[in-house]
């Protein structure tokens, strides 16, 4: 993966210059003053661990796999924020790990934690590296020193249950790996966020994380079953049922708990049948409060399709309008796409175990198709689902692209109930509008609930003098609306460091307390990402 942007470095991008005229024209964009700096340029801080420190990691992992060098601690800094990758072009690796420590195993996992908690060393629990809200920046003060605990060796299939459509995986597994390790057995997990490509298991699960499909297959943490946890006190097995009323279920306190509490070192996945067929298509909705009360009817009435997602104005036209779907002297309204996956008519309507169900995926678009026309709605094609998921997996390239033209692009999101989003929708644009002048504000609902939705917000604007300061103060501003309006800080970015005063808000002063208690239960060295998602006393 990019070092100072996303993914493969070969399928990075250039903007056409018509493209660069436009923000220049629209937005007031201007090439940045000084280029990107290289790998070989970024500035660390001397490394803080002692030698006999490093030779102890290394008497647990092994030699091999404590890395010290330059890259290694380079390629560990940070996420993949607009921020995060703002600083590492500039050349700023003052976060950067003394040491990156790839455990093999369980039991190495947790004899390192025993050995940093005596040596009062913090652990960053890395993953792919994908955070967008600070989760991988731990605070160094107090430590001797910052290790981050790469779990990419831990990357093995364990077992598959195929009566109970169980799997459980090791933490480090990326996501496309785990849908290869299921294919032979006709399985899927069917989680795709647009992180997908890089991000691992164990991520999802620290996260929160939600895929496109999420209509159909649930988020990530409805997928998990059972855990495997490393803390400094001690190892936790959760899960023993698929529910249980003995008790709060522990395995909700380690999902979102972003590395704080514990190391994830398996996972119990429920699976599903791979669908034998998969289509998309294109509905137009007159506006975005039309298309949005239609995409509450399916949420409420069923059935869902697997994928569900509703552009507003300002995206529909940027993003997915075509000359086609324009009507003459009209406008594009609003697109939704609207994506089935299942089994062909056969006949006999059994359960499959697959997103659709036991319906047919003919079925199933018939009665969503009837829903959506009732509430006003036009089909204006199918749409390839492999198109349509490539530019999904594309658009951050596009973001690097946009940075080295001196554009700010960066994305929030949130969630709410059906009857606040309408006032949570217009706060956060008026927020990030008030902040940053006259920027391009997108958004869309990308999952549903029959009780609300979550709202996705990109900005685009022309970078300031430091674009660092400049995207803080508008996402502190619109954290501020979301909080006033209602909605959660996060639907699946997680808290990380970048939203921890306003999820103490959200939480309020007994919930702040309780996370404090179970931190110095769990982690009493307090060596587990300090810094993050714990909001801080007073």
């Amino acid at each position: 993966m990019s070092w100072s942007g996303w993914g493969d470095p070969a399928k990075s991008r250039e903007l056409p210059e018509q493209v660069r005229k436009l923000l220049h024209d629209f937005l007031g964009v201007r090439a940045p003053e000084a280029p990107a700096v290289t790998l070989e340029s970024v500035r660390l801080p001397p490394i803080a661990l002692a030698e006999p420190q490093v030779s102890a990691l290394a008497g647990v992992a092994g030699p091999d796999h404590v890395l010290t060098s330059h890259e290694a601690r380079v390629r560990h800094t940070r996420g993949k924020s607009t921020p995060d990758l703002l600083r590492m072009r500039a050349g700023d690796g003052s976060d950067a790990p003394d040491a990156v420590v790839l455990p093999g195993s369980h039991e190495e996992v947790a004899r390192l934690l025993e050995l940093c908690a005596r040596e009062r060393i913090a652990v960053v629990p890395f993953g792919g590296g994908t955070s967008v809200v600070g989760g991988l920046a731990a605070a160094r003060a107090g430590f001797a020193g910052v290790i981050a605990l790469d779990l990419a060796r831990l990357d093995r299939l364990l077992r598959v249950d195929a009566k109970s459509m169980v799997a459980e995986f090791e933490p480090g597994v990326r996501a496309p790996d785990a849908e290869r390790l299921l294919a032979p057995y006709g399985l899927t997990l069917g989680h795709f966020p647009q992180s997908f490509e890089y991000a691992t298991l164990g991520g999802f699960a620290a996260a929160r994380s939600s895929g496109q499909a999420s209509a159909g297959y649930g988020r990530f943490d409805d997928m998990v079953v059972g855990l495997t946890v490393a803390t400094p006190s001690g190892d936790m097995e959760l899960g023993r049922a698929p529910k249980s009323a003995a008790g709060p279920d522990l395995r909700q306190l380690m999902l979102g708990s972003e590395g704080v509490f514990g190391v994830i070192t398996a996972l119990r996945l429920r699976v599903r049948r791979a669908p034998a067929e998969r289509l998309y298509e294109r509905w137009r909705f007159a506006s975005f409060a039309a298309g949005r009360e239609a995409v509450r009817a399916i949420a409420q009435e069923g059935p869902l399709p697997a994928v569900l997602r509703l552009s507003d104005e300002n995206e529909t036209m940027i993003g997915l309008a075509k000359p086609e779907t324009i009507e003459p002297g009209g406008e594009a309204g609003c697109l939704a796409i609207v994506g089935y996956e299942g089994r062909p008519a056969t006949g006999r309507d059994v359960a499959d175990g697959s997103a659709g169900g036991g319906i047919p995926l003919s079925t199933r678009r018939d009665a969503v198709a009837a829903v959506l026309a009732r509430m006003g709605g036009e089909p204006v094609g199918e749409v390839s689902g492999k198109e349509w998921e490539r530019g999904r997996f594309s658009a951050p390239y596009l973001r690097d692209a946009l940075l080295a033209a001196g554009a700010t692009v960066e994305t929030l999101e949130t969630a709410g109930f059906w009857s606040d989003l309408p006032r949570l929708y217009d706060a956060v644009r008026l927020a990030l509008l008030g902040e940053l002048g006259s920027p391009l504000v997108m958004c869309h609902i990308s999952h549903v609930y029959e009780t609300g939705a979550s709202l996705y917000f990109t900005v685009v604007t022309a970078q300031e003098d430091d674009p660092v300061a400049q995207w803080e103060r508008a996402k502190a501003a619109a954290s501020t609306a979301i909080v006033e309006a209602g909605g959660t800080i996060t639907h699946h970015h997680g808290v990380g460091r970048d939203h921890r005063d306003a999820y103490a808000a959200e939480l309020g002063p007994a919930g702040v307390a309780i996370l404090q208690a179970v931190k110095s239960r769990l982690d009493p060295a307090g060596i587990l990402n300090p810094g993050v998602l714990i909001p801080r006393s007073g």
